[in-house]
């Protein structure tokens, strides 16, 4: 499975890292800075010519340059990418976030736990879930 990741927060950046492994998840995960690396890397400009279609994507939602909800109605109106879910994952707890997030096409919104075990399990309850619970289009199916 391919993960691309939006953070722009590198000790998240780096918990999400550590829990995958830990967790012996079979994922290769991609990391960007802001929605406009990640719009490149899914358009494929640039240094992310070779890169892999992800088939799940991990948004923070404040970020720079292009936040979180401007990525996902970006992605969402675009026939290629709108099939790729979207976990919104964020320190924010505001209810008019959550509702913004599956408006623009989210398939989940979860917030960020601030202790670190809680972390690290909350993105373990979320790879169990995308890669062993949920079932993905193949791959062959919807690549651009």
């Amino acid at each position: 499975m391919e993960i691309l990741l939006l953070e722009d927060e590198p000790a998240d950046a780096y918990l999400i890292k550590i829990a995958l492994k830990e967790n012996n998840i079979l994922a290769r995960l991609h990391h960007v800075l802001d929605g406009r690396e990640g719009l490149g890397f899914l358009q494929k400009k640039g240094n992310y010519s070779n890169v892999p279609r992800p088939d799940l994507i991990f948004l923070d939602l404040n970020m720079p340059r292009m936040n979180g909800y401007e990525f996902l109605a970006a992605i969402k109106s675009d026939e290629r990418f709108k099939g790729i879910p979207v976990v919104v994952f964020s320190t924010s707890d505001v209810e008019s976030d959550v509702i913004t997030s599956y408006q623009l096409g989210a398939a989940s919104y979860v917030t960020k736990p601030v202790g670190v075990e809680q972390f690290i399990a909350t993105i373990n309850d979320l790879s169990d879930y995308w890669m062993t619970i949920v079932r993905l289009p193949r791959r062959y199916q919807y690549e651009c």
